[in-house]
């Protein structure tokens, strides 16, 4: 890991070399003695937890694609995960409709009451569940979610389990919090679906949380109900367990596949948590807005950590998540129809290449072929594919150990462009 500090230097911030932050302490302030640089110097001594803190390795494919770009080479992104869409316009009016209206202060820190209610209804409406909107804590972005979850949870000595391929901030917060993250292996052959019984088995006297995601990232992979049902049951023997239930991608299902929220599961709902958002149904990924249904008992402290971290999400933001759930939802089926036909599409094509075989992803906007066939590693197929191909992916082990032998494809981009990719990769390999 590697910090950039700056110095002033004539009324201007002048960018300093890159500091080592994995480095012994003393080399912080050791550097500028080394260079003969007079004046006191400052040892900076870094929290050691940091360096269990990991990343995403998503947004640095974008910064490479972005300066071969500016270099003038053709990149065709299917690296980042969000929607190619635009932001509805009535979402935005509303938005900036908030802002001339005046709304320029602070809001309750788990979010105006007006939109957690839209919340709780546009949940009874899909799922069929009763939501109190006091339960629901709005955040900037679902990655504070899973912050809080996990530091609720995570502590030295406790366990926390968390899939394997899948969303890396994941095991990065359960690193940075001390615990010990155990994975929920996903597998091929199960269409990366996981098992209930093997995720049962896993449970031990140190676990605290489950994390779970379907639709999932970065695979595509979706739960059926049995296994839904079969988890639920098996849970019941293990009281002491909470769950955090990754549902972002919960309307982007394909092929007639359901959708099961936890939250459906009455003798759960005392210890689920679950995360869902507006940036991927809405075209939102920017303004970053997400919400998560709490347990009565945690609502009030996942709103105190709100207060420490960010105080609030900013008020127009709010507004515009409200409208959002108000509002025509016309768009959401049409970018979920356009993101259907280009997974046929790119399933179909990927399958054509020599050396890749992908199953068909049933949700999300992902496609996770095996790569094992073109003897590469994924990292090396990733770095081969955008340098030379002009291609951006996404290496599967980016998401976990269990994603070697596997890359990720986003096809959230035109299915002209995923042809275009597919050719340049059969040309490249």
């Amino acid at each position: 890991m590697k910090a950039i500090f700056a110095v002033r230097r004539h009324g201007s911030f002048v960018p300093r070399r890159p500091l080592d932050l994995n480095a012994p302490p003393c080399t912080i302030g050791a550097r500028r003695r080394q260079t003969g640089t007079t004046g006191n110097t400052a040892v900076l001594q870094l929290a050691s937890n940091l360096k269990r803190l990991g990343t995403e390795t998503a947004f640095e494919v974008l910064a490479r694609a972005a300066a071969l770009e500016a270099q003038g080479k053709s990149i065709i992104n299917l690296g980042i995960g969000q929607p190619d869409f635009k932001t509805p316009p009535h979402i935005v009016e509303a938005a900036i409709k908030a802002l001339r209206d005046g709304h320029h202060g602070y809001t309750p820190a788990n979010g105006i009451l007006p939109l957690r209610e839209a919340v709780a209804a546009d949940l009874h409406r899909r799922h069929g569940v009763e939501v109190d909107p006091d339960n629901v804590v709005v955040v900037p972005g679902g990655k504070v979610t899973m912050f809080f979850a996990i530091l609720m949870f995570g502590e030295p000595g406790a366990e926390i389990m968390y899939p394997d391929p899948g969303f890396p901030i994941y095991k990065s917060v359960i690193d940075y919090s001390g615990a010990k993250a155990v994975p929920i292996v996903l597998r091929e052959d199960k269409e990366f679906a996981f098992s209930a019984a093997e995720v049962l088995a896993q449970i031990g006297p140190r676990t605290r949380l489950i994390i779970i995601n379907s639709p999932a990232n970065p695979t595509g992979g979706t739960v059926p109900r049995a296994e839904w049902d079969k988890l639920a049951e098996g849970l019941a023997r293990h009281p002491g367990v909470a769950i955090l239930s990754d549902e972002i991608y919960s309307q982007m299902l394909y092929g007639g596949r359901e959708h099961v929220s936890l939250l459906q599961y009455p003798q759960l709902r005392d210890r689920v948590i679950m995360l869902d958002g507006w940036s991927k149904t809405y075209a939102m990924t920017g303004w970053r807005l997400g919400f998560a249904v709490w347990p009565e008992k945690l609502a009030a402290t996942a709103t105190r950590l709100a207060v420490n971290c960010h105080s609030c999400v900013n008020a127009p933001t709010q507004f515009a998540g409200m409208a959002a759930l108000t509002g025509p939802q016309d768009m959401v089926g049409t970018m979920v129809s356009a993101f259907d036909e280009r997974r046929r599409v790119i399933v179909s094509e990927l399958n054509q290449i020599p050396g890749f075989r992908c199953v068909d992803p049933g949700g999300a906007f992902y496609a996770f072929p095996n790569i094992e066939g073109t003897g590469k590693t994924a990292r090396d197929l990733q770095n081969l594919l955008l340098e030379e191909a002009g291609v951006a992916t996404v290496a599967g082990t980016a998401f976990g150990d269990y994603g070697e032998g596997y890359i990720r494809f986003s096809y959230a981009n035109s299915v002209e462009n995923i042809r275009e990719a597919v050719k340049r990769i059969k040309n490249c390999l």
